[in-house]
């Protein structure tokens, strides 16, 4: 098993990342959260998970060993592949989706595309304790847009809802419904007027716009 890759980031693409290790350039795939906060040429560690098929090698990256290991345990539950799991966590940090599980709260693990009511049912009913318990307070690396240079959070976000099956104009007039919120949260965190190119969490962005998209 690739365990994480330790390099210099090749290119960032708005489903994933080639990362350079020893001349070798590795191909994953991540959330918006974890590519807002790797930037081409800079170095970067992700934690890796490896998907064996029998077509294929994927490598799914991960900001933190927590949203790795919460990605594996999710595969665990019936009918969740890796590309929902890798859904799931776009939409929920590792402790928002313990804290869901713990509550059976339904309602908020349908927000994920691709998840039904009964599917939610499965997953409270074969995760339920095997999660863990959720930390009290939890930002995982990279969550949060880098605060050297202006992420570009509104790209992030607008792949990350293309890539969950929203076309590309839905997700734009998303994005710009929430944008006025999502500024001012930006604002309230640094105590000051939020301007574009302030830190945007773009996990919070992603949620709200897919709120705004289920409501259409």
């Amino acid at each position: 098993m690739i365990a994480h890759l330790d390099g210099t980031v090749a290119s960032v693409a708005p489903d994933g990342a080639v990362i350079d290790v020893g001349g070798v350039g590795l191909l994953v795939q991540c959330t918006p959260g974890t590519l807002a906060g790797l930037r081409a040429g800079e170095r970067a560690r992700v934690a890796t998970s490896l998907v064996v098929r029998e077509d294929a090698l994927t490598l799914f990256g991960f900001a933190a060993e927590d949203e790795r290991n919460t990605f594996e345990l999710l595969q665990t539950a019936t009918g969740v592949g890796p590309r929902l799991a890798l859904a799931m966590l776009a939409v929920f940090t590792p402790d928002a989706l313990r804290r869901a599980v713990a509550a059976e709260d339904l309602a908020t693990l349908t927000a994920v595309p691709g998840i039904g009511r009964k599917g939610a049912q499965r997953i409270v009913l074969e995760l339920a304790g095997r999660l863990g318990p959720p930390a009290e307070v939890s930002v995982p690396a990279g969550r949060r847009a880098a605060g050297t240079g202006a992420a570009p959070w509104r790209e992030q976000v607008r792949a990350g809802l293309v890539s969950l099956g929203w076309q590309g104009r839905e997700a734009d007039q998303a994005i710009a419904a929430v944008e006025p919120d999502v500024l001012a949260a930006a604002a309230a965190g640094s105590g000051g007027q939020a301007a574009d190119g302030d830190v945007v969490d773009v996990s919070v962005a992603l949620r709200a716009a897919l709120r705004v998209l289920g409501r259409t």
